[in-house]
């Protein structure tokens, strides 16, 4: 289900030529909109997904209530690490979440999902969106690999390191540097990273524990809505008035919002969380290719040769893990490829133009940046 992420990826890359329709607007308002219309379209789904695994039984509001606590199941997932551990011998040792705490988490994920958007638009107003990006959803995958063996004691690949690093240098070489390295600045991008690591952990380990993937991005996102929706009365809602304004928001909430992390939830399914963290870095290489066709923007030599890492460390995630086979009598456990649990959620971000006429980086967290002409409010959330 690989190909369900990178659809998402692809989907966050747009994400940044779209929010062209609202230039001008406050960047924060324009995130909390995708947020709030991402949101309800995404409960609606698991909503309408509740009902008919329920046989259609029960009101709308019972099944919204049992969508947002996460109370939809379906067969637990065998993880790439329950897998190998039942090929060695040895009982497998999956990410069992009981339903109380998996209501927490999914709590604490979905303010991570409106934290995130907090903690990467106080990076860029200190660092720049350039090197704010780079930092943001370069550390989200390394985050993720951490903590994904933190949690289900399985050491991530070589292989998912070496691509991990290509696809990260790719992303900050495309992006192309500029703006002022701030300390402060750097320390909020590496808090959104690991944000995003958390809550895509957090949804992993529910998913596999047998909730519905529509049912958790629902709760996820349903939840940052409410949150974010106070943020965007307090921030003007009123360009949404506007026809270019409301479609922007529309598609920005319903297709790379809803769509894609529909998408994201199905392929986490069966994808390890840091494998899925690293394919999310496909994000960036599609908001610099719309740049290119859609915008008319020039790739620099070094872009360029940015774009062709970036793809690279992508493709080398992408591709199966070849399996070592156990020899009778018992053997090691076969690592899940990426190190992490299998299942995962995170995000997207707005095109950032790169310096130099470079091709447009996109920045994570659905941000839309002032100060630079692609920018949008980003892809993830």
């Amino acid at each position: 289900m690989k190909l369900a992420v990178l659809g998402a990826a692809v989907l966050w890359g747009t994400a940044g030529t779209a929010g062209l329709l609202v230039s001008g607007v406050d960047p924060i308002s324009v995130a909390a909109a995708r947020l709030v219309v991402g949101g309800l379209v995404l409960v609606a789904i698991a909503t309408v997904t509740t009902a008919v695994t329920a046989g259609g039984t029960g009101t709308l509001t019972a099944a919204v209530t049992r969508t947002l606590t996460g109370a939809v199941t379906r067969t637990p997932t065998r993880t790439p690490t329950e897998v190998g551990a039942t090929v060695a011998g040895r009982p497998p040792e999956g990410p069992a979440v009981r339903v109380p705490a998996r209501r927490g988490l999914l709590l604490a994920a979905a303010l991570g999902v409106a934290a995130y958007q907090l903690c990467y638009f106080a990076a860029i107003s200190r660092t720049g969106v350039a090197v704010g990006t780079v930092v943001a959803i370069g550390s989200g995958p390394v985050f993720t690999g951490l903590l994904s063996w933190a949690l289900d004691r399985v050491p991530p690949t070589r292989r998912w390191a070496g691509a991990t690093a290509a696809a990260v240098a790719g992303c900050a070489v495309l992006t192309g540097g500029g703006g002022q390295v701030r300390a402060d600045g750097v320390l909020l991008a590496l808090l959104g990273g690991l944000l995003y690591a958390f809550y895509a952990v957090a949804a992993a380990r529910v998913i596999g524990s047998g909730a519905s993937s529509d049912a958790v991005m629902g709760a996820l996102f349903g939840g940052a809505g409410l949150v974010m929706l106070p943020v965007l009365l307090w921030t003007g809602a009123g360009w949404l008035a506007e026809p270019r304004g409301l479609l922007a928001a529309l598609y920005l909430g319903c297709a790379t919002t809803a769509l894609a992390y529909v998408l994201y939830g199905r392929g986490l399914r069966t994808t390890p969380v840091a494998t899925a963290a690293t394919l999310a870095l496909a994000e960036p290489a599609v908001a610099a290719l719309l740049g290119v066709a859609v915008l008319g923007e020039r790739l620099t030599p070094v872009s360029a040769a940015g774009l062709l890492l970036l793809g690279a460390g992508l493709v080398a995630a992408a591709l199966p893990e070849r399996r070592t086979p156990v020899r009778p009598g018992g053997g090691a456990a076969v690592p899940a490829p990426g190190g992490g649990a299998a299942a995962s959620a995170p995000g997207g971000g707005a095109a950032a133009s790169a310096p130099g006429g470079g091709a447009a980086a996109s920045a994570p967290g659905g941000a839309l940046a002032d100060d630079v002409r692609t920018a949008g409010p980003g892809s993830r959330q």
